[in-house]
């Protein structure tokens, strides 16, 4: 299966795996399996891996993978999201779309190296925790 991915609930990630031959209908597949995945919490932080995958997406196909985004808001808001993209065509193409899908994310970012990515995650998960617990009204032990 060219798109495949594992939902860790308990901590609220996602991580997806997009290898080659890979075609945006199983991209678009793979959303509408996700809308539809009962194990999905309602907020995921994203770890998307592309480095397997040979072809990067033409532009109009990330305004496509946009608008699966779309329909997916009302069962999953989308947090953090480490791209990675170790080739350098899909490292461009993803920076693209770092721009064109940017605010369906709270923040994004394309890296070349999975473990980069991973930390980078999770150092974001701790600050925006971090902030929550230093906000007005929050409680504190």
């Amino acid at each position: 299966m060219p798109v495949t991915y594992a939902i860790d609930a308990v901590r609220g990630i996602i991580r997806t795996s997009c290898i080659s031959p890979l075609m945006l209908a199983e991209v678009v597949g793979h959303f509408r399996t996700l809308a539809s995945d009962p194990e999905c919490p309602p907020d995921l932080d994203v770890l998307l891996n592309v480095s397997e995958a040979d072809s990067p997406p033409e532009r109009n196909q990330l305004d496509a993978v946009t608008d699966e985004l779309i329909a997916l808001r009302g069962k999953v808001r989308f947090g953090i999201c480490a791209i990675v993209a170790s080739r350098d065509a899909m490292f461009g193409m993803m920076r693209m779309f770092e721009v064109v899908a940017g605010s369906y994310f709270r923040m994004v970012r394309v890296f070349r190296d999975a473990g980069a990515a991973e930390a980078w995650v999770l150092a974001q998960r701790a600050a925006v925790g971090s902030e929550a617990a230093r906000a007005p009204g929050a409680s504190q032990r």
